[in-house]
């Protein structure tokens, strides 16, 4: 492969990435109210403390409450809150949080 191709391939990957992260950002906004700006905070006093989870528990919590499998007290506000996402923006909402918690 050519030098200019695997930069070329290089910053396109860089790109992508980025992109994936401000979506996260952006999407992570309306969670921001109940889980703090990090998540840093137990939602409205009775959820887990999101920000020392990694990207796989994350993920499977936001399929799992979407799916109705997921959550205790929680269950029925969250529900409604994913409902609308699909698997790719779970992800990209998953790797933001732990980003943000590095």
């Amino acid at each position: 492969m050519k030098k200019t191709t695997k930069i070329i391939l290089g910053l396109s990957v860089a790109a992508v990435t980025s992109l994936s992260a401000s979506q996260g950002e952006n999407l992570y906004n309306k969670c921001q109210g109940c889980h703090g700006v990090n998540g840093e905070r137990a939602a409205l006093g009775k959820s887990q403390i999101i920000s020392t989870w990694d990207e796989k528990k994350i993920t499977d919590a936001l399929k799992g409450y979407k799916a109705g499998t997921y959550g205790k007290a929680m269950k029925g506000i969250m529900k409604g809150q994913v409902a609308n996402l699909d698997d790719t923006q779970i992800e990209q909402i998953a790797k933001y949080i732990v980003s943000i918690n590095r």
